[in-house]
């Protein structure tokens, strides 16, 4: 499975909501507050890049030489149709500074340096430790991901409904794609009776690319079939 800081990384690297809560910024709306691109550095530094007039820039410009603390909270949401989409949350926070000169006009980068983190997803809740944030590395399918859960669940409704076959649950009526990684796929199954519940499918071993991905459907599509 992932660690949790390649969990962390994964969502900062992803398309999914991220929001700089900084403490004492008064009046500034969510959407303010979300960063046009985040990045991150190679000692694990989050470059987070802002309007020059937003709030969290005129925090970090005036408060100069003292220290912004600031938390990056990241929701994640499924891209397909489930019930209860929320995926997972993280929080990663840290001291805020600007780095002059790093974005285009009209734009302000600033750093946020890892103080801690922590995330609470699908494979449960645990803290990440700095060091361990910077070492780690984004899934390769992150970028990927949306688009092809999507993809499953338009084109190959009748391949994941052979997927039920796989659980040992009586009364399933659905199955819809949750989750992929390079580890596996997990989808949320529904039943008769209104309720849900997850199953995991491992690759028999981690795929790094698309192509490696596209194998290792075929074999458990070919297994759910069998």
């Amino acid at each position: 499975m992932p660690s949790a800081a390649e969990r962390t990384r994964t969502l900062v690297h992803s398309t999914c909501s991220a929001v700089l809560l900084v403490p004492g910024l008064a009046g500034a709306r969510p959407e303010q507050l979300v960063a046009d691109e985040r990045s991150v550095g190679p000692d694990g530094d989050l470059f987070l890049t802002y309007p020059a007039d937003s709030p969290a820039v005129r925090a970090a410009t005036h408060a100069q030489d003292d220290e912004v603390s600031a938390v990056l909270e990241l929701t994640d949401v499924a891209p397909v149709s489930v019930p209860h989409r929320i995926r997972g949350r993280a929080w990663v926070s840290g001291w805020l500074t600007l780095v002059p000169g790093r974005a285009g006009p009209g734009r302000m980068t600033l750093r946020l340096e890892v103080g801690e983190a922590y995330v609470d997803d699908l494979w449960g809740a645990q803290a990440v430790d700095p060091e361990d944030f910077a070492l780690a590395a984004p899934d390769p399918l992150v970028r990927h991901e949306p688009e092809l859960l999507q993809h499953l669940a338009a084109v190959h409704g009748e391949q994941m409904g052979l997927l039920r076959g796989l659980v040992e649950r009586e009364d399933v009526a659905r199955a819809t794609p949750l989750a992929l990684d390079r580890f596996g796929l997990r989808v949320r199954f529904g039943r008769g009776d209104g309720h849900t519940f997850d199953a995991r499918f491992d690759f028999p071993e981690p795929v790094t690319d698309i192509t490696g991905l596209r194998r290792a459907m075929h074999r458990l599509f070919e297994a759910a079939a069998g």
